[in-house]
């Protein structure tokens, strides 16, 4: 069988270690590392657990930058932009991912979802199937039948039939639904008064969001509660509701460097002793990480 392929969303990790991890742990320079140490520790249990032969984590570079902020500046406009402690942090993060040997990547225009959609693509047509780390609900909208979504915090790992029975709809389904009820963490209104489960209901009846805009008609004749005052819901967002899709749809066709490799290399050991020393790691954890490194 061929190689599993693991996607690592990254942020959702450090972003965790941040906010879990006491601010008195610093480096030699007194400033806090605790995003780094909660995120090394999650990368040692992810690496011991897997074993990943092809792997890539991925980064998000900018809140602002993105080319959907472009056509909608709203989007994610009611997020506080990262501190400048967590930004350094960040930087940590991505050169210990480096040291290990393993790809990192991130993009100033595009999202770190887009990354691993463009990464799953290409690693698919390669006939890996693909396993996804995150516990964003945008990414489970990537998962196709041989995948595996990977909540690695809760320790459910996700095929279709559990993402289906989560969300009421398909995966590739999830962006289509996000449209339509919106998605209040990055600040997309949808359609005012259509939740989630309405949605759903939806896309069970005609399977996209295309479909459903060409059979606004039809939409009054479904059992569901207030069907007409969904319908015309509908129909005076129909502009709304194509601008939204192009929001909550992963863009799997990013442009990468031809250096972007997501087989394992030997570990840079030289820089990664110079990021112990930085990062105040103790006996105990360098002498963890070598063992284990040089046993792999």
């Amino acid at each position: 069988m061929t190689d599993n392929v693991y996607l690592v969303d990254s942020s959702i990790y450090v972003f965790r270690a941040w906010f879990t991890v006491p601010d008195s742990v610093v480096n030699q320079a007194n400033e806090p590392v605790n995003a780094v140490y909660g995120f090394a520790d999650f990368v040692y249990q992810f690496l011991q657990q897997a074993k990943p032969k092809y792997v890539a984590f991925t980064f998000d570079e900018s809140l602002k930058s993105s080319f959907r902020n472009e056509i909608y500046p709203e989007y994610k406009a009611n997020r506080d932009p990262a501190p400048i402690e967590l930004k350094r942090q960040f930087k940590y993060c991505r050169d210990f991912i480096e040291a290990l040997g393993i790809c990192e990547i991130g993009s100033p225009h595009y999202e770190a979802d887009d990354l691993i959609g463009t990464l799953a693509s290409r690693m698919r047509k390669k006939g890996h199937p693909i396993t996804i780390l995150s516990a964003d609900k945008d990414l489970a909208q990537l998962i196709t039948e041989d995948d595996i979504f990977w909540n690695f915090a809760k320790g459910e790992r996700n095929s279709i039939p559990q993402i289906k029975k989560q969300f009421g709809v398909y995966p590739n389904q999830i962006a289509d639904q996000l449209a339509i009820a919106g998605d209040a963490v990055d600040n997309i209104p949808g359609v005012p008064g259509i939740g989630m489960a309405t949605a759903a209901k939806l896309l069970n009846r005609f399977t996209s969001l295309d479909e459903l805009l060409e059979n606004i008609p039809k939409i009054c004749e479904m059992k569901i509660r207030g069907a007409k005052r969904v319908q015309g819901l509908i129909d005076e967002h129909q502009k709304q509701l194509h601008l939204y899709k192009k929001l909550t749809e992963i863009h799997c066709e990013v442009e990468l460097n031809d250096n972007v490799k997501l087989k394992r290399s030997t570990p840079d050991f030289t820089m990664l002793n110079d990021l112990f020393e930085v990062l105040n790691f103790g006996d105990f954890r360098r002498e963890k990480w070598m063992r284990f490194l040089k046993a792999a």
